[in-house]
Order: structure tokens, then sequence, then C-alpha cells
């Protein structure tokens, strides 16, 4: 009818209008699909839709201990490593470095439909995998073994995941690829990759720990090549005269945001001091010469971090033990490794000047 138009009248839309279209029409695709899903009875919550959710891709290798299997893949080709998938498609596989992350947005999840029950804004965990779609019931046994709510499954045959998840509005992207990782941070997607632990620690079961690394992860890289090509001196004095100007932000900015917005929910019913979600600032900056910009910074934002450790150049390992994140993002791989010996699940973020430095690595 009349107004449902933006352009001049129904022949001659506006150049504008071409953006608008495909949305207009995704909504409908997806009003449709729900209608139809409506109309099935299931006690199962519906997966959310993308622009509500927050959409953590994860790969199958970031999600399942596949080492063997890659072996064999690497070593004997693609019809040997389908073949062996097949041949154990009822051996469950073991959790690989994402798994306990992606239980803990669970159960995030699960205090949410207590809490709002007809809200949409949550996790929604995507399985990710450049496997052919014959490896897929092998990883559907071992989701459903775990009781991991894992819907939405793109199996991509080879093909590079990139499209699918700017598709899926995905807001974190997690594989063991760091080649497919650096091109989804180029195409602007939050995105690290995974390193196992090296040893066998508890991680929490109620309470999601994330922990962040600052500059080159939840700001830009500025500082980073300050310290790179000036040194520290040149650096600290950097900081204190840009004291009150927010750095730029970096590429996992975002996810702390989706972060913060989730914890406003619990902090909105009371549940501040039983919040479901913790977030931890480690950084290798010093608190008295370098620390204020940065809380400046994430105030600016309207983010509220809750624990920050300015470590002044000491080692991260030590401090992220006592803290055991379900995962830890930093753009240096040398804080990766160090995590990684004292048994931190970690996750590196190819970003910034500090990639041009480690290329050996």
């Amino acid at each position: 009818g009349p107004g449902t138009m933006s352009g001049s009248g129904p022949e001659a839309p506006e150049p504008g209008d071409t953006e608008e279209a495909p949305l207009e029409e995704a909504e409908q695709d997806w009003a449709a699909a729900k209608a139809f899903y409506d109309n099935l009875v299931s006690k199962r919550p519906r997966p959310p839709k993308p622009q509500h959710a927050i959409t953590v891709a994860v790969s199958s290798r970031a999600l399942f201990d596949l080492v063997e299997e890659r072996r064999i893949y690497e070593e004997q080709g693609v019809e040997k490593y389908v073949k062996y998938q097949q041949d154990n498609e009822n051996v469950i596989l073991k959790p690989g470095p994402a798994f306990y992350f992606v239980k803990a947005l669970m159960h995030v999840n699960a205090r949410l439909l207590e809490l709002y029950p007809d809200d949409e804004e949550r996790f929604d965990i995507v399985l990710m995998t450049n496997n052919h779609a014959q490896v897929g019931v092998r990883l559907i046994n071992s989701i459903n073994h775990y009781g991991l709510t894992i819907e939405r499954f793109c199996m991509t045959g080879g093909k590079s995941p990139v499209g699918y998840l700017k598709a899926y509005l995905t807001n974190l992207y997690l594989s063991a690829d760091s080649e497919k990782v650096q091109e989804a941070i180029e195409a602007g997607i939050a995105s690290a990759t995974m390193f196992s632990a090296n040893k066998d620690v508890a991680y929490s079961d109620t309470q999601l720990r994330v922990a962040f690394d600052g500059d080159a992860v939840l700001f830009s890289d500025e500082s980073e090549q300050i310290v790179k090509e000036q040194g520290l001196d040149r650096f600290f004095e950097h900081e204190q005269l840009n004291e009150n100007k927010p750095l730029a932000q970096g590429p996992l900015k975002g996810f702390l945001e989706d972060l913060g917005k989730l914890q406003k929910k619990f902090y909105a019913k009371n549940e501040r001091l039983d919040c479901p979600i913790r977030t931890y600032l480690v950084t290798a900056r010093s608190a008295a010469s370098s620390g204020a910009r940065v809380l400046k910074t994430l105030r600016s934002w309207g983010l509220e971090i809750d624990e920050a450790l300015f470590l002044a150049g000491a080692p991260k390992g030590p401090i992220l033990v006592k803290i055991r994140p379900h995962i830890f993002f930093d753009d240096q791989m040398f804080h990766i490794e160090g995590a990684q010996k004292l048994g931190t699940i970690a996750a590196h973020v190819p970003y910034g000047v500090a990639q041009k430095y480690h290329k050996s690595a």
C-alpha cells in the first residue's frame, strides 16, 4: 500500500533502495521459516535470529581434538581422511581448545533463558567447518553426546568460510587455521586462532571468563607501533600526553561490548553478584605510566571491565593460571605460548604491527 516504499512510486525505487531489499527479503524468509517451525511443537529453545544473537562460529578443530585426523588428512589425503571419519563416526571426539568456552556460553544462555524466556539476545553457536558433509555425522554424534546446543552447521567442503561468516552476522570466529583467521580479520570479523592448553586445568562451569590483552586486541595497535619504532620511554610520554584521547578500537572491542550487553541484562534483574560472565583485561602495560589512557578509553566506550591487570612487562602466564579464563586473547605469540605452557587456553589475534615481528613463529 502507500507509504511502504521509500521511492517516489512503486515503479521508480531510489538508487538507495537496493540495500534494503535483501534485508527485507531476509526478514520475509525468517518469518516464513519461523511460521513453519512455530507449527511444530518442540521443547527445545529455537535458535535466535542472527541479527539478535551474538553469533560465535567455531571450527571443528577448535571445538574437538582432531589432531590425529588432521595428520591422516595431511599424510594420506582427503579420501582416506573421509573414510577414516566415516569408519569412526560412532567414536566420540575428545574436547578441543574451544570446547569449554562453548560449554560456558551455553551456561550463560541457560541463565538468560530463565530470566528472559522470550528474548533472543543470547549466544548462538555455529559450527563453521571446511569439512566435507560426509564427516558431518561424526561431528553431530559428538555434539549430541556432550549435549552441546549447536543447531547451525556450515560444511563448506574446502571453501573459505568468510562469506558464510558474513551471512550469519558472526560476532566471533574461532578456528585452528591461522590463514582462515587472518582472512576473517581482514574482512573485519573478530577472529582468533585457538591453541590448546598444555596442561589440564578445571574451568568454572558456572561463570564464563574471558581475558583480553589490550593493545591490538581491544584497542588498535597505535601504541605497539610507537614501542616498536621509538621505544618504551617515548611510548610512556605519548600515552601521558594523550591520556584523555581515547584509543582507537581493536578487532575484539565488539565482542567485549557484546559481553557487556549481556552482563547488563543480569544486572537489570539484580544478579550483579551472581553474574555468569566475567571479563578481564590482562595487559603488559604499566598502570602508573600508561594505564590511565586504557581505563579512560573503556569509560569513553561505556564499557566496564570486571578486572584490569597491569603487569608492567611481567609474564602473563602466572596471572592467567589464577584467573583460569575459558579463553585468553592476545596478538603476540610469545604471550600465547607462555599462557599455553601453564595451562591456559589461548587465542591468537593476528592483528597489527606485532605480526610483522614474529613471522618466524
